[in-house]
C-alpha cells in the first residue's frame, strides 16, 4: 500500500511540511482551497502567498532568535528559506523577499516534485482515516474551524491581524524622502539604502496622530473582541495607547539622517521597505491598519513625501484563529483526541512567516518518520525549532495562551562562564548552543531514517 500524507493548506507551513515529507520519501497531497475558494487577504492561487509583510525579519543568526531560526531551516534543507534567499531584496539586516516571485517559485518547486500533488479543494470536516496535517493558517475556513471546535469542545481563540498598505515607488516625492537603512546597516550600498524615509516635524506628527485617531475604522461584529497580537498592532491601536507610542515604535527617528536636511533631526520618520525585485512597490513599515479605505488615503497622504502617493494595496484587517495548542496537542504536534491529525503553522499559536514555516518543517518530518516507521530523537529545546515546539505543546500556560514569535525567552537559560554575561555574549551563547544541538539532531535524525529504510 502506498504511504501517503495529506496536508490541508498550502501556506508557509503546509508548503514546507509537504516538501520535507516528500523529500523523506512520502507521497504528499496538498489540499489548498484557493483559487476555488478565495479569502479577503489572498490575491492568487499560488502556494506560500505572502499577505502581510514581505519580510522574514532579521537574518542575524548570532544575535537574533528569528535569524537563528533561518539558520536552522537552511541546515534542514527548508524550501521556504531557500526560496526566500533566492528571491531576497535589499533590506539592511533583514531578509525581505519579492513576494510574487517567491510564492511562484515555491509553487513551481512543489508542483514539479514527483511525490507531490496539489488539489484545489476545500476540506470542511476533520478526516478520521489516514495521516493528515492541518496547516490552514490564520484564515482557516469557517466550515473547518467549526469542525475543529466541535471536535475539541472549545471555542477557538482569536485575535485580529492587520495588513500594511503598499505604495507605488514612483509616486513618492524623493525631494522630501531619502534612501537609508537605519544606522546604515548592510554590507552593500544597496542594502544600506534599502528603505525610503519620510521625515515629520512635531507639527506634522501631531496633525497625523489627530487624523489617525479621528479616522473611520473597521467595526467588529457583535460579540467579537479585538485581542490583537502585540507584534502586529494596527497603528490606530498603538496611537490610542499614547500619542508618543508611534514615535517610539515604527515611526522612531533614531539611526536616520535626512539627506536633504542633515542638520535638522526629524521628530518622527515613516519608513517604506522595498516590496518587489523591480523596486516599483514599497510597503509602509509597521503601518498595519483597520482604517476604512477612504480614510487611509486621506491620512497616509498627510505623510511628507506621500502627498501624491498611489497605493497598489490598501491596508486591511481580518480575523485570525488559532487553537489552544498546549491543551490540545501532544509533543508530536498531534491532536490528542485524533492522533492521525497533526497541526502546523500559525494555527498552532506561533506568529510569523518564519515560525509558521519552521513548524511545518517539523510537522512534515515528524509525520514522515511516523508513517515510515522511523523513530526520530526528541527535538532539543535548546534550538529555535525545539523552543517553539516546547512552547506550543506544554511550555505555555493553556489558560492564557496567546500567539508568540520566536525569542530567546523561550530557550532554556545558558550557564554563565567566567562571570556575568552581557547581552551580546549571552545571545551568542544561545545561538552557538542551538547550532551545535540542531546539527547533532539533524545528523541523528538522518541516521535513524537510514536505519529505518534499511
Amino acid at each position: 500500500m502506498t504511504q501517503e500524507l495529506h496536508i490541508i493548506g498550502g501556506g508557509m507551513a503546509g508548503s514546507e511540511a509537504a516538501w520535507q515529507a516528500a523529500e523523506a520519501g512520502l507521497n504528499v497531497v496538498i489540499h489548498e482551497m484557493r483559487p476555488k475558494v478565495g479569502t479577503f487577504a489572498h490575491r492568487t492561487g499560488d502556494l506560500a502567498e505572502m499577505v502581510c509583510s514581505n519580510s522574514f525579519r532579521s537574518d542575524d543568526d548570532e544575535q537574533n532568535a528569528v535569524g537563528l531560526l533561518h539558520w536552522e531551516m537552511r541546515a534542514a534543507g527548508g524550501l521556504i528559506i531557500t526560496m526566500g534567499d533566492r528571491h531576497s531584496l535589499p533590506a539592511g539586516g533583514a531578509l525581505a523577499v519579492d513576494r510574487d516571485a517567491f510564492s511562484q517559485a515555491v509553487t513551481q518547486a512543489l508542483r514539479a516534485h514527483p511525490r507531490v500533488r496539489v488539489e484545489a479543494a476545500e476540506i470542511t470536516d476533520l478526516p478520521r482515516d489516514g495521516h493528515w496535517i492541518i496547516a490552514t493558517g490564520p484564515l482557516t475556513s469557517g466550515a473547518l474551524a467549526e469542525a475543529i471546535r466541535a471536535e475539541t469542545g472549545q471555542d477557538s481563540l482569536a485575535f485580529f491581524d492587520a495588513i500594511a498598505p503598499i505604495v507605488y515607488a514612483d509616486t513618492v516625492d524623493m525631494d522630501v524622502a531619502w534612501r537609508q537603512s537605519r544606522y546604515d546597516k548592510g554590507d552593500t550600498e544597496e542594502e544600506r539604502t534599502a528603505y525610503l524615509n519620510c521625515p515629520m516635524t512635531k507639527d506634522d506628527y501631531e496633525a497625523f496622530i489627530d487624523a489617525l485617531l479621528a479616522a473611520d475604522k473597521t467595526e467588529f461584529h457583535e460579540g467579537e473582541t479585538a485581542g490583537y497580537f502585540d507584534g502586529c498592532l494596527p497603528i490606530e491601536v498603538m496611537a490610542e495607547r499614547g500619542r508618543e507610542t508611534l514615535r517610539h515604535g515604527p515611526m522612531k527617528p533614531v539611526g536616520l539622517t535626512n539627506a536633504h536636511r542633515p542638520d535638522v533631526k526629524p521628530y518622527a520618520v515613516v519608513q517604506l521597505r522595498r516590496d518587489n525585485a523591480l523596486g516599483t512597490l514599497y510597503n509602509i513599515v509597521g503601518f498595519q491598519t483597520k482604517m476604512k479605505y477612504g480614510a487611509q488615503t486621506d491620512v497616509f497622504r498627510m505623510i511628507p513625501g506621500l502627498e501624491n502617493a498611489s497605493f497598489a494595496r490598501l491596508g486591511g484587517i481580518h480575523r485570525n484563529t488559532f487553537i489552544n495548542a498546549p491543551r490540545l496537542l501532544d509533543g508530536q504536534m498531534r491532536l490528542r483526541s485524533r492522533p492521525n491529525i497533526r497541526f502546523a503553522g500559525q494555527i498552532t499559536g506561533v506568529e510569523g512567516y518564519v515560525e509558521s514555516a519552521a513548524m511545518g518543517l517539523l510537522a512534515g518530518r515528524l509525520a514522515a518518520a511516523e508513517i515510515l516507521g522511523q523513530a526520530l530523537p526528541p527535538v532539543p529545546g535548546t534550538t529555535a525549532v525545539g523552543a517553539l515546539l516546547a512552547h506550543i505543546t506544554g511550555g505555555a500556560d493553556a489558560r492564557t495562551f496567546q500567539p508568540m514569535n520566536v525569542n530567546f525567552g523561550l530557550f532554556p537559560p545558558v550557564e554563565a562562564k567566567g562571570g556575568r554575561r552581557g547581552r551580546r555574549d549571552r545571545y551568542k551563547a544561545y545561538t552557538d548552543r542551538a547550532k551545535a544541538d540542531w546539527a547533532a539532531w539533524l545528523q541523528a535524525a538522518s541516521g535513524d531514517a537510514a536505519r529505518g529504510a534499511a
